[in-house]
């Protein structure tokens, strides 16, 4: 609706946009910045249309548009071509002619690199290791031997993936005995795993991160876990081993998966900020929850009695009104 020949120069949020600029409302809590905007276009609902003072670009879903559109204005860095002289490739390798090996990069024996792969600065990739077509390792990214990286996907800066998951045991003495780690990891295809994220591999078998999975900065995900697709995964969050989370779930900034025994989590299920998950899951919807520390033993004891907390309110006014009567 407007004026559709218009020039678009760059993005902008609603309250601090410029002509030339696009925006969006996509928060109702933002409509009153609407009137005033100074954007040239703004992508609206329907029903926010008649109130835009400016061209408006109407969809059912702005945000998605919004991210949709943030695409064609991603800058474009100069692809690197070849392989660098300072990287070293290992013994009975096969790198595609279109990959780039960026300075200091190391490649392990006997690994796959696809198609238009790039790995930049001092990266290193293990052993034995298989990255898809176009996959992007962003600098200073170590990838340990026995992984695979599905088509698409991006490792940003400090992310590990394939170290030793935290195996031990107490010998007769109470010293801690090494469990060796021997599965790897396998990784889908259109992953973005953040900066400083772990993924540790798996005791025997792999741990498995399913296809277009988000994982946000300073996760760590133990071993042996499995990840359902399309999960997205915030900052801070820790994933203890042998948990298996389903698709399409939203994990929040610092929540916790882990207890006595591994838990299942499973598909839909949103988890919020700051909540523990310390049993199994089945049913899908939105948990949240957090209970001042204790007494381990107390402190389970009450957190059960908290989830009765609302039948007990309903028995109490039940007998409240009974004796009323």
């Amino acid at each position: 609706m407007g004026d559709g020949s218009q020039q678009i120069s760059g993005l902008a949020n609603l309250g601090s946009s410029l002509p030339g600029q696009l925006s969006h409302l996509s928060n109702p809590s933002y409509r009153h910045l609407l009137s005033d905007t100074q954007a040239t276009a703004v992508i609206v609902k329907a029903q926010d249309a008649e109130d835009c003072p400016v061209a408006a670009l109407i969809v059912d879903n702005p945000y998605l548009a919004f991210a949709r559109v943030s695409q064609l204005f991603k800058p474009v860095e100069a692809p690197g071509q070849g392989v660098h002289p300072s990287a070293v490739v290992g013994d009975g390798c096969d790198i595609h002619e279109s990959a780039y090996l960026g300075p200091n990069v190391v490649i392990g024996n006997h690994t796959r690199i696809g198609a238009n792969v790039r790995i930049h600065a001092n990266s290193g990739i293990g052993e034995h290791c298989y990255l898809g077509a176009d996959v992007e390792i962003r600098a200073n990214v170590t990838v340990y031997s026995r992984v695979r990286i599905g088509a698409r996907s991006v490792l940003h800066s400090g992310v590990v993936i394939g170290a030793d998951g935290f195996g031990f045991t107490p010998d007769a003495t109470g010293q801690w005995q090494t469990i060796a780690q021997l599965g790897g990891v396998v990784i889908g295809k259109d992953v973005s795993i953040g900066a400083n994220s772990c993924i540790d591999c798996g005791a025997i078998d792999d741990t498995i991160i399913g296809d277009g999975v988000k994982i946000d900065n300073l996760v760590q995900i133990g071993h042996n876990c499995i990840i359902g697709a399309h999960t997205l995964i915030c900052g801070m969050v820790g994933i203890a081993g042998s948990s298996k989370i389903g698709k399409h779930c939203v994990l929040a900034g610092r929540a916790g998966v882990g207890g006595d025994q591994p838990v299942e989590i499973c598909d839909g299920v949103v988890v919020s900020s700051c909540t523990v998950i310390s049993q199994s899951v089945d049913k899908p919807g939105v948990y949240s929850g957090s209970v001042l520390f204790n007494e381990h033993n107390k402190w389970r004891r009450n957190a059960l009695r908290l989830g009765h907390l609302d039948d007990m309110f309903k028995r109490v006014k039940r007998l409240e009104k009974h004796q009323q009567e």
